[in-house]
């Protein structure tokens, strides 16, 4: 699971107050520290993002739980360069994928215990705490499919790649919370 150093709670807070509370929560992380602001506030999607750039921090990406928006920023990035965001494949047409071709680069971030439960047959399983020690197994020319529970991991194991140099990454959205219901349906 990705380190966080800090979680700042803003449910139920209205614009511009996620906002306010994030900045003073950023303050007290150092360089290079990631922290998560969850938040009820749909709005707070656009205004963090945009208010991360023009900061100098980086926006690393936003997973939905619920009615709970999970907002990932790492603090001083002003000098790392952030990435466009990664394309997203929904499930539906991800299975449609898998069925047509069994030789996809699939890698699932999710933990040990949860990869054991359930996984797509021939996913590389690479938990997300050890995609950069990791990553060098990976060929960077190949269409790589990143899968979590939710989206949320897989994502922000994209940004990490991408900022590596990889180029063909899709993140599967919603991921094995799905995975299960879908491969039914199509069945």
């Amino acid at each position: 699971m990705i380190e966080t150093a800090h979680t700042l709670d803003a449910k139920g807070l209205a614009c511009p107050m996620p906002i306010v509370r994030t900045r003073k929560a950023i303050q007290g992380l150092s360089p290079g520290d990631v922290l998560e602001v969850l938040a009820t506030d749909k709005g707070s999607t656009a205004d963090i993002k945009a208010w991360a750039t023009s900061s100098g921090h980086a926006y690393l990406g936003t997973e939905t739980e619920g009615n709970v928006l999970h907002h990932f920023l790492k603090k001083d990035s002003a000098l790392i360069e952030v990435k466009e965001e990664i394309p997203v494949m929904d499930l539906e047409s991800f299975v449609r994928k898998v069925e047509e071709d069994r030789s996809l680069t699939i890698v699932d971030v999710r933990e040990e215990q949860e990869y054991q439960e359930e996984h797509i047959p021939g996913a590389l399983h690479i938990p997300l705490s050890e995609i950069e020690s990791q990553m060098h197994e990976l060929n960077k020319s190949e269409d790589i499919y990143l899968i979590c529970q939710t989206g949320r991991r897989s994502g922000i194991a994209g940004i990490q790649l991408a900022e590596n140099g990889f180029k063909n990454l899709y993140n599967v959205v919603p991921g094995m919370t799905e995975w299960t219901k879908q491969t039914k349906k199509g069945n």
